[in-house]
């Protein structure tokens, strides 16, 4: 059936097939109840979830699920309607420079660490990966050590997760509008001294959940071109200093002498590239 729509259907391309043990994942679609904590699904009947409580199906034609399985831990995804949340932001317009040592820095002087979770489990990661080249493959063993490095890397990526989720909720849910930069993340991936910490970093998964969360809490999401130069301006007078470093970690302007952390710096500069009133307190000479 997939291998006729090929010919009857503009665009569609040929079906891929798919390997037991990768990207595990099955579509359903029917009649679905919930209840509680479990849900019935067409064929399979009744399932317990790990949730204390489902979010109700409130369409109820054609309602379908999406099955699929990580680390050995199975997951299941529904549609939900769900209205968009009034709130009322306690700050105007704030900028958000995204780092390495500092996930993020906001125009008012707030600062985000960096959980840097793939940093702290690489060595336990690449023990598991040499555990795994060592078994036969095919053996059972083999496939033991491979869900133990499935577990590790899905460890890593669940803090990264929560962390980026954390700080894109506060931003959107307390702020009127939200400026960050239009970085060119694959272009940033090319450098290998820093690629491993600027995939540590999610920045791409950032932007995100930050352009859909902005829409749930009615905030505006203002994205300021690539090129412009917000580390190398001085959010005081407005003179580019040209010849910055990514060494130079406190930002001193040859112009006016005013001096300031160089990420606060920067996201000072993208505040007030925004067009709602700044929450940003710059620092004095």
């Amino acid at each position: 059936m997939a291998f006729s729509k090929v010919f009857t259907i503009p665009g569609r391309g040929f079906p891929r097939f798919k390997k037991k043990g990768r990207n595990d994942s099955l579509y359903l679609e029917g009649n679905i109840k919930i209840s509680g904590n479990r849900i019935k699904l067409p064929k399979i009947g009744w399932v317990r979830t790990y949730e204390k409580h489902l979010p109700p199906i409130l369409v109820k034609s054609n309602s379908n699920v999406t099955i699929s399985c990580f680390a050995a831990r199975w997951f299941i995804s529904y549609k939900v309607d769900v209205k968009p949340e009034h709130v009322e932001h306690s700050y105007g317009g704030v900028g958000v420079d995204l780092g390495l040592k500092t996930l993020a820095t906001l125009s008012n002087g707030k600062t985000f660490p960096a959980v840097k979770a793939y940093r702290k489990a690489k060595s336990k990661i690449a023990h598991l990966q040499r555990s795994v080249s060592r078994k036969v493959k095919g053996s059972n063993n083999r496939k033991k050590a491979i869900l133990k490095l499935q577990k590790a890397h899905y460890r890593v990526a669940s803090i990264r997760n929560d962390a980026t989720h954390k700080l894109t909720i506060y931003l959107a849910k307390n702020h009127s509008e939200v400026v960050i930069e239009d970085l060119n993340v694959s272009g940033m991936l090319k450098n290998h001294r820093l690629a491993q910490a600027i995939a540590d970093g999610g920045f791409y998964e950032f932007r995100r959940q930050l352009e859909y969360k902005c829409q749930w809490y009615d905030s505006k999401l203002t994205v300021v071109d690539r090129f412009f130069p917000s580390s190398k301006t001085c959010s005081h007078c407005g003179h580019v200093r040209k010849g910055l470093k990514l060494s130079d970690r406190t930002f001193v302007c040859s112009s006016c002498g005013f001096f300031l952390d160089r990420d606060w710096n920067a996201a000072i500069n993208l505040a007030l590239a925004g067009s709602s009133p700044v929450s940003a307190c710059g620092a004095s000479h």
